[in-house]
């Protein structure tokens, strides 16, 4: 059997980089998940996975399912919705509709996103249902969001009233906010809007609860959320010099905990953490043994540039390490991949590059094939104790 075999790359000497692990949040919420959504990087992970009450923070699916329909031409943003009984006798947070009033899509949406309406949300939904209850769109919203992999998210209602059994993870929150901003960017900016009034009817509930929007900190989204079983919480992003970082937390005790924690990690994630080069497309990573070939070795590059988000302090080197099948079999196609390059940052999750052959490398003739046998032979004898052939072959070399 062919074994893996795994060099080390000193410190990443490739890109003369040091990093230390930074300073851990200690968040107070009882569950947070912190993202750098420009490279993918986790940076907190606190009972991410555990479903919670998600309290209003679940309307994001909502809206995501609205947004969606209005991108396939269900719905319109002019189009004006009838609202129901059932919607108005929504209490909590409400655009304090009524029966008799039809209210445009577009209306709708501001009402959820910067009023955060409990009616608004039932009206989207009867609108949206296939039965046309509201019961019949939340059973849709948990398949739609199995279907994008937020496997914790479970939905009752369209707008986090209290209900068993109606649970998100703060994970699924973030990743669903990460598709709101990606997906719907046309609708994304709506979330920074800090005023509503609708129609004059409700003065008392007519500006945005984030309490990150007018900070200067890049904060431009997403949603509060409150119950008494959910505590306090926040979905909410902020994008600084390119970089955005997307974050949910929950079960603050009080509004003020909850706008201090939200703004303490925002200005943690940007601080302690910074994208950093580590590599350039075509750069030698490291060197790979060839078994017949005309060449012994070939380099391992990768096909584009390799930028990571580490920790902002330097320290000790930052490690990595260069794992493959081998000695590999020539002959070998230039661009072949061959390599997997793996980056160890502390305190941050692994990164794994694709790494492929520098250049081709042919069959080697007789003369080459013989001299690699012999070599290897050689190895073998002069690593074994008291003269035996060693079983194991050669390891890979690096630069």
């Amino acid at each position: 059997m062919i074994p893996i075999l795994r060099t080390a790359i000193g410190g990443l000497a490739i890109a003369g980089l040091l990093a230390s692990a930074a300073s851990a949040f200690d968040t107070s919420a009882r569950a947070a998940f912190v993202l750098d959504q420009s490279t993918g990087t986790v940076l907190l992970a606190k009972n991410a996975d555990e479903a919670l009450p998600p309290a209003s923070m679940s309307k994001l699916m909502t809206l995501y399912m609205a947004f969606e329909a209005i991108r396939d031409g269900r719905l319109k943003l002019d189009e004006r919705l009838p609202v129901s009984s059932h919607a108005m006798s929504y209490g909590g947070s409400t655009m304090f509709l009524d029966t008799t009033d039809r209210v445009r899509v577009e209306d709708l949406l501001r009402g959820i996103i910067v009023l955060s309406g409990n009616d608004a949300c039932a009206v989207i939904a009867e609108a949206l249902s296939p039965d046309g209850t509201e019961r019949g769109f939340a059973e849709l919203m948990t398949r739609r969001a199995q279907q994008m992999g937020l496997t914790s998210s479970v939905f009752k209602n369209s707008n986090g009233w209290p209900a068993e059994g109606h649970v998100m993870s703060m994970r699924d929150l973030t990743l669903l906010s990460s598709h709101i901003i990606r997906d719907y960017p046309e609708f994304y900016k709506i979330f920074a809007e800090q005023r509503f009034e609708f129609d004059g009817r409700a003065p008392q509930n007519s500006t945005n609860r984030n309490p990150l929007l007018g900070l200067d900190i890049g904060a431009d989204g997403l949603k509060t959320g409150h119950t008494s079983e959910a505590g306090y919480g926040l979905v909410g992003s902020a994008e600084q010099n390119g970089r955005r970082v997307i974050f949910s937390m929950t079960g603050m005790d009080t509004t003020r905990a909850r706008a201090e924690e939200a703004e303490a990690v925002v200005n943690w994630a940007f601080r302690q953490f910074a994208e950093k080069q580590i590599t350039t497309a075509g750069k030698t990573v490291a060197m790979a043994q060839v078994w017949n070939g005309a060449e012994d070795s070939v380099g391992l590059v990768t096909k584009e540039d390799v930028r990571l988000l580490l920790p902002t302090l330097t320290g000790a080197p930052l490690e990595a390490e260069v794992v493959y099948t081998g000695p590999l079999q020539a002959p070998i196609a230039e661009g072949a991949q061959l390599a997997e390059l793996i980056i160890r940052p502390e305190g941050l999750p692994e990164h794994r590059v694709q790494l492929v052959a520098e250049t081709a490398v042919a069959r080697g003739g007789f003369v080459n094939r013989m001299l690699t046998v012999g070599r290897a032979l050689a190895a073998r004898v002069n690593a074994a104790p008291d003269g035996q052939a060693a079983d194991t072959p050669a390891t890979a070399e690096t630069m």
